[in-house]
């Protein structure tokens, strides 16, 4: 199996990322072996994979383009194919339709949603179709001047995306078909006044969403109508013990493939929240932050064992390892750490030889 890791590399961001970094993964131990490390690369801060792990997309944040890259599946290498504009700035996430025909993508600044076509061998067409986020504006002061949209998965279906818009303090949802965005109906859920909404994750049985809320860091679950893609607000806690009075602002969210634990990270706090689900209703319940053993995770993410998780330490350098534990999902560092420049992503890709 392989890793493929994307960096933020500019000085306005005063980043130390060279690329996009390949490890294979010892499955056993969770260790990171690097590979190769793809340079001259502007900020390629989120990355996908199809589902067969040959082809693989990486936004350029701050930039307003995203490229494709052939993967070699057998060395886990990458090959550049080609690079699009997404015809708006500061790219920061895309997701592939279930066709693996189409991929959208969040311009945050701008707040649009870009639809590209995809050629049979994975190469990325010109843009197709530019919609616009638009509703008014949050009130913090520095974070909500514009809509913000940050995160525009496919829900569990595949017929819907689903838009947190942390300038907006909305979650939109958008009908794909026939490789076009519409709105929903309804197309969006009011989110607390200043929270900010991030990002989104569903629960395996596809009745229930988890939108993780930076400026405020909390996390609110939500009904979902898997028919309508209607968000319907159940609950809202706290990503941070009671005891911290510091600043901090949460990032990413991610529910375990079992469906018993959802975790957030905190961006501040430096740790990773983890909330037990409850198996009757889906709601949540706070049992702690594990400390993330370096500053800043603007992300996290668990193998495909589920066995182990990734904190991605942005602002020193690291990559952490935890063992997940089967019982209560808290996290337990597993010894091993590699160092690599301002990581903000992390996806996996089983090998084939």
């Amino acid at each position: 199996m392989y890793a493929y890791v994307g960096s933020r590399t500019t000085r306005e961001r005063n980043a130390r990322g060279d690329g996009i970094s390949v490890f294979r993964v010892e499955a056993a131990s969770g260790a990171l072996e690097p590979v190769q490390v793809v340079g001259d690369l502007v900020n390629p801060s989120f990355l996908t994979l199809n589902r067969r792990g040959d082809r693989l997309y990486s936004v350029h944040g701050d930039m307003s383009e995203i490229s494709a890259f052939a993967v070699d599946r057998a060395s886990g290498r990458l090959e550049f194919i080609n690079r699009q504009s997404t015809h708006g700035k500061n790219p920061v996430h895309l997701a592939l339709d279930p066709s693996e025909r189409y991929i959208v993508v969040s311009n945050h600044i701008g707040a649009s949603l870009a639809v590209l076509p995809l050629s049979d061998h994975g190469a990325l067409g010109e843009m197709t179709q530019l919609v616009k986020l638009d509703g008014p504006i949050g009130p913090h002061r520095t974070e909500q001047k514009q809509a913000k949209p940050h995160f525009n998965p496919f829900d569990p279906s595949g017929n819907f995306v689903i838009v947190p818009d942390k300038g907006l303090d909305r979650t939109f949802a958008f009908r794909f078909a026939d490789g076009k965005l519409a709105p929903a109906a309804p197309s969006f859920v009011e989110s607390r006044e200043a929270s900010g909404p991030r990002h989104v994750a569903f629960h395996p049985n596809g009745r229930y969403a988890y939108v993780v809320n930076e400026l405020d860091s909390t996390v609110t679950t939500y009904s979902y109508n898997r028919s309508t893609a209607q968000l319907t607000p159940l609950q809202i806690l706290p990503t941070l013990p009671e005891t911290f009075t510091g600043n901090s602002r949460a990032a990413e969210i991610e529910v375990d493939r079992s469906g018993r634990f959802v975790y957030a990270s905190n961006r501040g706090h430096d740790s990773i929240a983890v909330f037990a689900v409850d198996p009757s209703t889906s709601l949540l319940r706070f049992t702690g932050a594990d400390l993330s053993h370096g500053r800043t995770p603007r992300f996290f993410t668990t193998d495909p064992s589920g066995r182990f998780l990734y904190a991605l330490n942005e602002d020193s350098d690291t990559i952490i390892a935890f063992h997940i534990n089967p019982n209560s999902g808290r996290l337990y560092p597993t010894g091993f750490s590699v160092r690599t420049g301002s990581p903000v992503c992390m996806v996996f890709s089983r090998h084939q030889a």
